[in-house]
């Protein structure tokens, strides 16, 4: 299961509540979707968008007291199948290869960022997904991008020995 979103507080008296998505799929809070909790599944009734989320009304949740209960509640859904999209739990741990077939580290993190998200390798690199030419979940990612990208030493060869690879120095 993912972590899809939060419950945050309860929205009137009728058991709605606030959901803050941690998903940027809207269909995670759509009539019939069904969420999971430590305490069992949700089913969304109803929801319509409110100020940064959504205010969700969900079958079992039928009164002011039981939403006070869901507060702080994280919320889960199973994987969606997308071939079209990169999941961020298909990206941690895999091997980031440049288009000569060199290992630049494995990823660590996503980062989000308005432009395109990032991937952070425990080699200390910054990688947009908007490089991403290939994913072979959690083993590989293939990346082609502009020369300097891995340069992180500033000496032009990304080894982070300060020195240059011995070639041409002027």
């Amino acid at each position: 299961m993912l972590e899809v979103g939060r419950i945050t507080r309860p929205h009137g008296v009728r058991g709605d509540v606030n959901v803050l998505l941690t998903s940027n799929r809207t269909e995670r809070v759509a009539k019939g979707s069904v969420l999971y909790t430590d305490d069992g599944p949700l089913t969304v009734r109803s929801s319509r968008p409110h100020k940064s989320g959504y205010i969700v009304t969900f079958a079992e949740c039928t009164d002011r007291e039981r939403a006070e209960e869901l507060r702080d509640t994280i919320l889960r859904g199973e994987p969606i199948d997308d071939p079209e999209e990169l999941w961020v739990h298909e990206l941690i741990d895999a091997v980031v290869v440049d288009a000569d077939g060199i290992e630049r580290g494995r990823v660590t993190q996503v980062l989000e960022n308005p432009a395109s998200d990032i991937l952070e390798t425990d080699a200390g690199h910054l990688v947009p997904v908007q490089f991403v030419t290939a994913v072979e979940p959690g083993e590989r990612i293939t990346v082609e991008t502009p020369d300097g990208l891995f340069t992180i030493d500033g000496d032009g060869d990304g080894d982070g020995d300060g020195e240059g690879d011995g070639g041409d120095e002027r």
